[in-house]
């Protein structure tokens, strides 16, 4: 039945498919830990439903099987733009099409396929990045990858790009083993945070985050990380990047369809100005969506700010009266720095 299953998840696409069990993970005290200490931020979510991440059983009652799923988003000579250039770097997933879309047809598909395995009674579930469940940590006991030290999962044999999936199953189907962890000595990831987010091996402070303060943050990014954005407008992969087991990172077969040339390196004063319909128009597919036009664009504020480039004066000082405060604030903060920039190099 495993192997009829991952070959039907090959066939869809897929890049990889392991089995766990249902059972409880084991992590539970080290979340709680966690979010006790509020490094998740604004993350509500996870703090609201903690008790199912840690429990499937509390997602799909009698559940025994978990399917994991990896998806592969490589994307082969994706050298970012300088840092503090007056082109943006935006996270490699999310120059894609929205993934939770893309991946909802073949993860329906691969449901009904299971279901169709069992009797009348077998129930499936499936999730991308959605359902209130450890993704890693069942991605880790199936054998997808191992979880760094930057808290990401690695793969073996597709590097740390991928996107996570999984589907809950009444079908009781033998585990594969658990991968064990593979960074050894290395602290690459560590070494390349930018704002020092990785506090400790596998240990993520999102409040200090790019990921989190460009995405997830939905008030004013904190003025002494400011700094250390550089021109990252959404999201930030730089402990992705540096991790040595993307020698084996290869292009996947679902995403490369929905690849966006436009997101490689988009010019900061074009997307500054965005009004609101032409901000849901370039972005209606895009995971970008969700930062809303305000967010995306104090980020560019902020990036235009650290490029120090004086040519962005006028549009930053028309964004400086935008009707949305929060864009405001950040392109006043931009000027300043810009001209503190100016008069420190005149």
């Amino acid at each position: 039945m495993k192997a009829a299953i991952r070959q039907q998840a090959l066939e869809l696409g897929f890049d990889d498919c392991r089995f766990t069990s249902a059972a409880a993970s084991d992590h539970a005290g080290k979340l709680k830990d966690w979010l006790a200490q509020q490094q998740h931020g604004e993350m509500l979510w996870l703090e609201r439903n903690a008790e199912k991440r840690t429990d499937p059983q509390k997602v799909l009652a009698g559940a025994k099987s978990v399917i994991t799923l990896a998806t592969s988003y490589a994307i082969p000579d994706s050298s970012p733009p300088p840092n503090r250039s007056s082109k943006g770097v935006i996270a490699r997933y999310a120059r894609y099409d929205d993934y939770h879309d893309v991946l909802a047809a073949p993860l329906k598909s691969l449901c009904q396929f299971i279901n169709g395995l069992g009797d009348s009674n077998t129930r499936s579930l499936w999730y991308v990045d959605t359902g209130p469940i450890l993704e890693r940590d069942l991605a880790q006991r199936a054998s997808i990858g191992f979880v760094g030290k930057h808290t990401n999962l690695i793969s073996r044999t597709l590097g740390n790009w991928i996107f996570l999936s999984e589907i809950l199953t009444t079908l009781e189907l033998e585990p594969d083993p658990p991968e064990k962890n593979h960074c050894g000595n290395c602290t690459r990831c560590i070494t390349a945070c930018p704002t020092h987010a990785i506090t400790a091996p596998f240990t993520l402070d999102a409040r200090k985050c790019i990921s989190y303060l460009t995405i997830e943050l939905k008030g004013s990014i904190p003025v002494e990380l400011r700094p250390a954005i550089g021109n990252r407008i959404y999201g930030c992969d730089d402990c992705l990047a540096t991790c040595p087991w993307n020698r084996f990172a290869r292009a996947g077969h679902l995403m490369q369809p929905y690849f966006k040339p436009a997101l490689q390196a988009p010019d900061l004063m074009e997307l500054l100005s965005l009004d609101q319909p032409q901000f849901k128009t370039r972005f209606s597919q895009s995971p970008i969506l969700r930062a809303k036009r305000r967010g995306l664009l104090r980020n560019v504020c902020v990036a235009l700010g650290n490029a120090g480039d004086a040519t962005a004066l006028p549009a930053l000082a028309k964004a400086a009266g935008d009707p949305e405060p929060l864009i405001a604030e950040h392109a006043r903060w931009a000027i300043d720095q810009i001209n503190t920039k100016t008069r420190a190099s005149g």
